[in-house]
């Protein structure tokens, strides 16, 4: 991590109003965060939104835990969470 002297870089009146805060102390200035949600890129995000709504749709039409576990190759207890969240 690279310390930089705020007064070389900031305008002055940004940095008398930081003065008012924290003067003569070190400040960490976070990175403005660029990441994504997980699997925004790969698009899983998507496929298991639609599919747990797939898994919804199909409970109430009636299909049971049972079948539902059994089709999608998924937990009882995965499927249940599906369903009444």
């Amino acid at each position: 991590m690279k310390y930089i002297n705020a007064a070389e870089i900031l305008p002055k009146q940004l940095l008398k109003e930081l003065q008012t805060y924290i003067e003569g102390s070190v400040l960490y200035v976070p990175k403005v965060s660029t990441k994504k949600e997980w699997g925004a890129m790969s698009g899983a995000r998507t496929f298991y939104q639609e599919r747990n709504k797939d898994i919804q749709k199909r409970f109430h039409e009636g299909y049971s835990i049972d079948v539902l576990s059994e089709q999608y190759g998924l937990a009882y207890s995965t499927i249940k969470k599906i369903i009444y969240k």
